[in-house]
Protein backbone atom coordinates (compact mmCIF):
# COMPACT_ATOMS: atom_id res chain seq x y z
CA UNK A 1 0.00 0.00 0.00
CA UNK A 2 2.59 3.00 0.97
CA UNK A 3 4.68 1.67 -2.40
CA UNK A 4 1.02 2.27 -4.44
CA UNK A 5 0.83 5.03 -2.34
CA UNK A 6 4.15 6.12 -3.20
CA UNK A 7 3.95 5.74 -6.90
CA UNK A 8 0.64 7.88 -6.81
CA UNK A 9 2.00 11.09 -4.84
CA UNK A 10 4.48 10.84 -7.12
CA UNK A 11 2.62 12.95 -10.00
CA UNK A 12 1.98 15.54 -7.35
CA UNK A 13 5.18 17.94 -8.89
CA UNK A 14 3.68 17.07 -12.36
CA UNK A 15 -0.17 18.37 -11.46
CA UNK A 16 1.81 21.14 -9.31
CA UNK A 17 3.22 21.97 -12.62
CA UNK A 18 0.78 22.07 -15.11
CA UNK A 19 -1.78 23.69 -12.38
CA UNK A 20 -2.60 27.38 -13.39
CA UNK A 21 -2.84 28.50 -9.45
CA UNK A 22 -0.04 29.43 -7.88
CA UNK A 23 1.88 26.88 -5.74
CA UNK A 24 0.14 27.76 -2.34
CA UNK A 25 -3.06 27.93 -4.08
CA UNK A 26 -2.99 24.50 -5.91
CA UNK A 27 -2.61 23.01 -2.95
CA UNK A 28 -5.19 25.19 -0.90
CA UNK A 29 -7.49 23.93 -3.55
CA UNK A 30 -5.91 20.11 -3.52
CA UNK A 31 -7.44 19.71 -0.45
CA UNK A 32 -10.89 21.57 -0.57
CA UNK A 33 -11.73 19.02 -2.89
CA UNK A 34 -10.09 16.13 -0.95
CA UNK A 35 -11.89 16.82 2.44
CA UNK A 36 -15.74 15.86 0.75
CA UNK A 37 -14.39 13.46 -0.85
CA UNK A 38 -12.69 11.64 1.84
CA UNK A 39 -15.97 11.72 3.49
CA UNK A 40 -17.74 10.34 1.17
CA UNK A 41 -15.31 7.55 0.93
CA UNK A 42 -16.23 7.05 4.74
CA UNK A 43 -19.69 7.48 4.72
CA UNK A 44 -20.15 5.36 1.23
CA UNK A 45 -18.38 2.13 3.11
CA UNK A 46 -20.68 2.35 6.06
CA UNK A 47 -18.64 3.86 8.66
CA UNK A 48 -19.13 7.45 10.12
CA UNK A 49 -16.68 10.63 11.04
CA UNK A 50 -15.04 9.57 14.50
CA UNK A 51 -14.20 12.47 16.96
CA UNK A 52 -10.95 14.24 15.53
CA UNK A 53 -7.48 12.58 17.10
CA UNK A 54 -5.30 14.61 18.08
CA UNK A 55 -2.67 12.41 16.74
CA UNK A 56 -4.34 12.77 13.61
CA UNK A 57 -4.79 17.04 14.01
CA UNK A 58 -0.55 16.90 14.49
CA UNK A 59 -0.04 14.77 11.55
CA UNK A 60 -2.33 16.95 9.05
CA UNK A 61 -0.70 20.05 10.25
CA UNK A 62 2.95 18.80 9.63
CA UNK A 63 2.20 17.77 6.91
CA UNK A 64 0.79 21.28 5.67
CA UNK A 65 3.56 22.77 7.14
CA UNK A 66 5.29 20.29 5.11
CA UNK A 67 3.30 21.67 1.32
CA UNK A 68 4.03 24.96 2.25
CA UNK A 69 7.65 25.20 2.82
CA UNK A 70 8.38 22.57 -0.18
CA UNK A 71 6.62 25.11 -2.50
CA UNK A 72 8.43 28.08 -0.98
CA UNK A 73 11.72 26.73 -1.08
CA UNK A 74 10.62 25.36 -5.02
CA UNK A 75 11.28 29.25 -6.01
CA UNK A 76 14.03 29.73 -3.70
CA UNK A 77 16.71 27.23 -4.45
CA UNK A 78 17.06 24.84 -7.38
CA UNK A 79 14.81 22.17 -8.01
CA UNK A 80 17.36 19.55 -7.59
CA UNK A 81 18.31 20.46 -4.20
CA UNK A 82 15.01 20.82 -2.94
CA UNK A 83 13.63 17.41 -4.02
CA UNK A 84 16.61 16.28 -2.67
CA UNK A 85 16.31 17.35 0.75
CA UNK A 86 12.53 16.98 1.52
CA UNK A 87 13.83 13.30 0.88
CA UNK A 88 16.36 13.21 4.05
CA UNK A 89 13.07 13.17 6.02
CA UNK A 90 11.62 9.89 4.67
CA UNK A 91 14.51 8.61 5.26
CA UNK A 92 15.27 10.20 8.74
CA UNK A 93 11.63 8.45 9.99
CA UNK A 94 12.71 5.64 10.83
CA UNK A 95 15.37 7.07 12.76
CA UNK A 96 12.52 8.72 14.58
CA UNK A 97 10.93 5.40 15.27
CA UNK A 98 13.90 3.86 16.40
CA UNK A 99 14.08 6.85 19.33
CA UNK A 100 10.17 7.80 19.92
CA UNK A 101 8.84 4.34 19.53
CA UNK A 102 12.03 1.38 20.25
CA UNK A 103 11.24 0.19 16.85
CA UNK A 104 14.70 -0.94 16.00
CA UNK A 105 15.52 -1.08 12.65
CA UNK A 106 17.21 -4.10 10.74
CA UNK A 107 21.01 -4.28 10.34
CA UNK A 108 20.69 -4.03 6.56
CA UNK A 109 18.69 -1.22 6.88
CA UNK A 110 21.31 1.85 7.41
CA UNK A 111 23.07 0.39 4.31
CA UNK A 112 19.14 0.09 2.36
CA UNK A 113 18.81 3.45 3.77
CA UNK A 114 22.56 4.82 2.37
CA UNK A 115 22.24 3.50 -1.35
CA UNK A 116 18.27 4.98 -1.57
CA UNK A 117 19.88 8.23 -0.77
CA UNK A 118 22.27 8.18 -2.90
CA UNK A 119 20.05 7.38 -5.51
CA UNK A 120 17.86 9.66 -4.52
CA UNK A 121 20.85 12.36 -4.94
CA UNK A 122 21.43 11.15 -8.09
CA UNK A 123 18.35 11.14 -9.55
CA UNK A 124 18.03 14.88 -8.42
CA UNK A 125 21.53 16.15 -9.44
CA UNK A 126 21.45 14.37 -12.05
CA UNK A 127 18.45 16.58 -14.02
CA UNK A 128 19.07 19.39 -15.94
CA UNK A 129 19.71 23.15 -13.77
CA UNK A 130 16.91 25.03 -12.96
CA UNK A 131 17.50 28.01 -10.84
CA UNK A 132 20.47 28.18 -8.94
CA UNK A 133 20.87 27.40 -5.31
CA UNK A 134 20.24 29.76 -2.77
CA UNK A 135 21.01 28.89 0.93
CA UNK A 136 17.54 30.26 2.27
CA UNK A 137 15.77 27.81 0.12
CA UNK A 138 18.30 24.85 1.13
CA UNK A 139 17.04 25.83 4.59
CA UNK A 140 13.24 26.37 3.33
CA UNK A 141 13.50 22.45 2.16
CA UNK A 142 15.51 20.97 5.14
CA UNK A 143 12.69 22.56 7.41
CA UNK A 144 10.15 20.53 4.84
CA UNK A 145 12.01 17.29 5.57
CA UNK A 146 11.53 17.79 9.02
CA UNK A 147 8.00 18.76 8.48
CA UNK A 148 7.17 15.49 6.11
CA UNK A 149 9.04 13.08 9.19
CA UNK A 150 7.19 14.07 11.75
CA UNK A 151 4.03 13.70 9.60
CA UNK A 152 4.73 10.30 8.82
CA UNK A 153 5.65 9.52 12.64
CA UNK A 154 2.42 11.58 14.08
CA UNK A 155 0.13 9.54 11.23
CA UNK A 156 1.47 6.23 12.59
CA UNK A 157 0.59 7.02 16.06
CA UNK A 158 -3.14 8.37 15.30
CA UNK A 159 -3.25 4.96 13.52
CA UNK A 160 -3.08 3.34 16.28
CA UNK A 161 -6.58 4.16 17.17
CA UNK A 162 -8.49 5.32 14.07
CA UNK A 163 -9.28 3.60 11.08
CA UNK A 164 -6.84 4.74 7.75
CA UNK A 165 -9.57 6.82 6.46
CA UNK A 166 -10.50 8.50 9.71
CA UNK A 167 -7.11 9.56 9.88
CA UNK A 168 -6.90 10.94 6.65
CA UNK A 169 -10.47 13.24 6.92
CA UNK A 170 -8.93 15.27 10.08
CA UNK A 171 -5.30 15.22 8.67
CA UNK A 172 -6.62 16.77 5.90
CA UNK A 173 -9.13 19.52 7.76
CA UNK A 174 -5.85 20.74 9.62
CA UNK A 175 -3.73 20.27 6.53
CA UNK A 176 -6.28 22.48 4.55
CA UNK A 177 -6.38 25.45 7.52
CA UNK A 178 -2.71 25.23 6.97
CA UNK A 179 -2.65 25.64 2.95
CA UNK A 180 -5.27 28.14 3.81
CA UNK A 181 -2.74 30.74 5.66
CA UNK A 182 0.13 30.06 3.62
CA UNK A 183 -2.31 31.28 0.90
CA UNK A 184 -2.97 34.08 2.57
CA UNK A 185 0.25 35.39 3.91
CA UNK A 186 1.75 34.94 -0.07
CA UNK A 187 -1.40 36.67 -1.11
CA UNK A 188 -2.12 34.40 -3.76
CA UNK A 189 -5.33 34.34 -5.36
CA UNK A 190 -7.76 31.59 -5.39
CA UNK A 191 -10.13 32.88 -7.16
CA UNK A 192 -9.98 32.03 -10.85
CA UNK A 193 -10.76 33.67 -14.00
CA UNK A 194 -12.02 30.11 -15.08
CA UNK A 195 -13.30 26.95 -14.29
CA UNK A 196 -10.85 25.45 -16.44
CA UNK A 197 -8.76 26.30 -13.46
CA UNK A 198 -9.70 23.69 -11.48
CA UNK A 199 -8.59 20.57 -13.41
CA UNK A 200 -5.48 20.30 -12.09
CA UNK A 201 -6.14 20.45 -8.48
CA UNK A 202 -9.13 18.45 -8.74
CA UNK A 203 -6.71 15.64 -10.26
CA UNK A 204 -4.13 16.12 -7.58
CA UNK A 205 -6.63 16.11 -5.13
CA UNK A 206 -8.13 11.90 -6.37
CA UNK A 207 -4.87 10.93 -7.42
CA UNK A 208 -2.01 12.08 -5.08
CA UNK A 209 -4.31 12.69 -1.83
CA UNK A 210 -6.93 10.29 -1.45
CA UNK A 211 -5.60 7.83 -3.58
CA UNK A 212 -1.60 8.30 -2.72
CA UNK A 213 -2.04 9.81 0.91
CA UNK A 214 -4.61 7.15 1.57
CA UNK A 215 -2.62 4.50 0.36
CA UNK A 216 0.04 5.70 2.71
CA UNK A 217 -1.92 6.40 5.73
CA UNK A 218 -3.67 2.86 5.54
CA UNK A 219 -0.11 1.25 4.47
CA UNK A 220 1.89 2.93 7.39
CA UNK A 221 0.07 1.49 10.38
CA UNK A 222 0.78 -2.02 9.69
CA UNK A 223 4.81 -1.30 8.21
CA UNK A 224 7.74 -0.60 9.73
CA UNK A 225 8.82 3.04 10.22
CA UNK A 226 12.24 2.64 8.99
CA UNK A 227 11.30 0.34 5.63
CA UNK A 228 7.99 2.79 5.32
CA UNK A 229 10.07 5.62 5.20
CA UNK A 230 12.50 3.98 2.55
CA UNK A 231 8.99 3.43 0.76
CA UNK A 232 8.36 6.53 0.22
CA UNK A 233 11.63 7.35 -1.74
CA UNK A 234 9.92 5.64 -4.55
CA UNK A 235 7.86 9.27 -5.19
CA UNK A 236 10.71 10.86 -7.03
CA UNK A 237 11.30 7.57 -9.04
CA UNK A 238 7.79 7.19 -10.28
CA UNK A 239 7.63 11.49 -11.25
CA UNK A 240 10.73 11.29 -13.16
CA UNK A 241 9.44 8.06 -14.91
CA UNK A 242 6.14 9.80 -15.80
CA UNK A 243 7.68 13.34 -16.46
CA UNK A 244 9.76 11.39 -19.49
CA UNK A 245 6.85 10.98 -21.61
CA UNK A 246 4.46 14.25 -21.10
CA UNK A 247 6.99 16.93 -21.09
CA UNK A 248 9.88 14.77 -22.80
CA UNK A 249 12.53 15.31 -20.29
CA UNK A 250 14.66 12.22 -20.98
CA UNK A 251 16.36 10.70 -17.96
CA UNK A 252 20.38 10.86 -17.98
CA UNK A 253 22.19 8.24 -17.51
CA UNK A 254 22.98 9.73 -13.52
CA UNK A 255 19.46 9.71 -13.07
CA UNK A 256 18.58 6.50 -14.48
CA UNK A 257 21.18 4.91 -12.38
CA UNK A 258 19.90 6.96 -9.54
CA UNK A 259 16.39 5.06 -10.12
CA UNK A 260 18.35 1.77 -9.59
CA UNK A 261 19.79 2.62 -6.42
CA UNK A 262 16.40 3.72 -5.01
CA UNK A 263 14.48 0.66 -6.07
CA UNK A 264 17.59 -1.59 -4.73
CA UNK A 265 17.61 0.33 -1.61
CA UNK A 266 13.69 -0.38 -0.88
CA UNK A 267 14.42 -4.08 -1.81
CA UNK A 268 17.39 -4.25 0.16
CA UNK A 269 15.48 -2.87 3.17
CA UNK A 270 12.71 -5.29 2.47
CA UNK A 271 13.80 -8.02 3.00
CA UNK A 272 13.84 -10.49 6.02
Amino acid sequence: MMAAGAVAIGFAPIGLRLSEFEPQATAFWRFAFALPMIAVVIWAGGGRIAKPSAMALLAGTFFGLDIAFWHASLVMTSVANATFLVNLGNAAVGLVAWIALGERPTRIWPFAACAALVGALLLSRGAAAGNESALMGDLLATVAAVMVGLYLFFAKLARRTMGAMNVLFWSTAATFVVCAVATAVKGETITPPDASWFIWPLALAVIAHVLGQGLIVAGVGRTPSALGGLLLLIQPVAGALAAWPLFGEVLTPLQLAGCTLVLFGVWLAGRR
